[in-house]
């Protein structure tokens, strides 16, 4: 069984990893993206089954959880669940790539204990809930009581920071890129150009 490593992105949702793991898949080729399962509904056009998430119904989700088809998942609101596939870590293994993921706080504390020393879980954060709550509100994806459900859970989620291996302040973009950038790159053995 061919393995790489495993480097985990993870941040209250609204502090720009998503943004970040993009940015890291386009300049740097040896990683391959790790698609996150889950029983959330679509967020507009834009995403796509397999591309972005392998979108479940709960039935499917639940009988995955049966089959011990993953490798870490839990129910992030109610009803919605988030998943890590055994076999998508395979898959990007499988190329010769190492996996990234783009994974909640839980999640990827969940993924570096399964990974141990070859998991480099990284923690993106904004430098304040005021921040936070302005991103959230700029995505116009969100009702109120989401965007105060979002900000308690992120409250919540700042307090395991110290849990992770580096923990990544995302205040002006194009500098969290580059120090992303380094980070993996020394994580996966290649010199920074």
């Amino acid at each position: 069984m061919a393995q790489g490593k495993a480097i985990i992105f993870s941040a209250p949702s609204g502090s720009g990893k998503t943004t970040i793991v993009k940015h890291l898949l386009q300049h740097v080729p040896q990683l391959g993206f790790s698609i996150s399962a889950c029983t959330r509904d679509k967020r507009g056009r834009d995403e796509v089954n397999g591309k972005d998430y392998y979108f479940l119904s709960p039935e499917e989700f639940r009988e995955k959880i049966n089959q011990d088809a993953f490798i870490e998942w839990e129910e992030v609101y109610e009803g919605n669940f988030y998943g890590t596939l055994k076999e998508e870590i395979q898959r990007i293994w499988d190329q010769g790539k190492h996996v990234i993921f783009d994974v909640d706080v839980k999640g990827g504390l969940n993924l570096k204990n399964y990974f141990g020393e070859n998991g480099l879980a990284i923690f993106v954060k904004v430098p304040t809930m005021q921040d936070l709550a302005e991103r959230l509100r700029g995505r116009g994806t969100e009702s109120e009581e989401s965007l105060s459900r979002r900000i308690y859970k992120a409250k919540f989620e700042m307090g395991f920071e110290d849990r992770f291996d580096v923990t990544l302040i995302n205040k002006d973009l194009e500098v969290s890129f580059r120090e992303a950038e380094k980070l993996v790159r020394d994580f996966i053995g290649e010199k920074t150009v």
